[in-house]
Parts: C-alpha cells; sequence; structure tokens
C-alpha cells in the first residue's frame, strides 16, 4: 500500500526528504469509514558502535519505517493484518518535530477524533514549544 499527497502517489527524492522531519498523516479503511490520524518521522537516529578503525560510538541518523507504517493503534494495525481496504494519505509534511506533534494534534482536534465513532484514535498526546515549530 502506498502513500498519497494532494492526490498523487507520495515519491520524494532523497536528496528534498531530507529537508523534512515528517509527516501528519490520515488512515482510512475505505470499506467501513473508519480513520485514524497520526505523525510519522522520516529519520531515527541510529549509534554505530565502537570498531577497530572508531574508537568512539558515532551518531547519525537513517531512514525510518514510515514506508511500510499503519499507525501505531493496536486496532487498526490487526485490521490491516486481515488485508482490508484502506488509502493512506499524507495531510501535511513537516519540517521539524514540532511541528509534525503540533499539526498532529491540531488534525485530531479539527477532526474531533475522541468524540466520533469512525476514529480509531484513542488518546491525543501533545506538548510543543513554540521554539520546535521553527526549522534551524
Amino acid at each position: 500500500m502506498d502513500w498519497y499527497y494532494d492526490g498523487q502517489l507520495f515519491d520524494l527524492e532523497e536528496s528534498l526528504l531530507m529537508e523534512y522531519q515528517g509527516f501528519v498523516y490520515l488512515i482510512e479503511e475505505l470499506d467501513t469509514g473508519m480513520k485514524y490520524i497520526g505523525k510519522k518521522f522520516f529519520w531515527k537516529p541510529k549509534v554505530l558502535p565502537v570498531t577497530k578503525t572508531r574508537k568512539r560510538r558515532k551518531k547519525t541518523i537513517v531512514e525510518s519505517d514510515w514506508k511500510s507504517y499503519y499507525g501505531s493503534n493496536k486496532e487498526l494495525k490487526e485490521k490491516i493484518g486481515d488485508g482490508s481496504n484502506y488509502r493512506r494519505t499524507i495531510l501535511r509534511l513537516c519540517r521539524t518535530k514540532g511541528e509534525c506533534s503540533y499539526y498532529e494534534a491540531k488534525y485530531q482536534f479539527e477532526n474531533d477524533v475522541l468524540l466520533r465513532e469512525d476514529y480509531y484514535n484513542e488518546l491525543i498526546q501533545c506538548r510543543i514549544n513554540s521554539k520546535h515549530l521553527k526549522a534551524k
């Protein structure tokens, strides 16, 4: 299953992808109309171990599993495992992790995900500082 952005298949070169930290997404079950709004980061930290040629551990970043990611909700992941029909849509690309957190919460509140029966979301969690919304 592919990701879509602005109605088109999402395919961004790695050089352009490096400009973004992550995205806010919507996963929709096409048969029932059930939805889930969340965020996912493109990159994750990785520590390279000490080797014979490298005396210290080295911190780096690597691409996350975003291409094969289907949300963090347990019920949703179980249903997707059943092979149900889903569509994954990127709602917004974000340049900082703070921006991802802000827009995830914004979309969740705007759509009343905790009050409606057609969303899998069970929790809205955010702690955002305005300093974290601006890209360096």
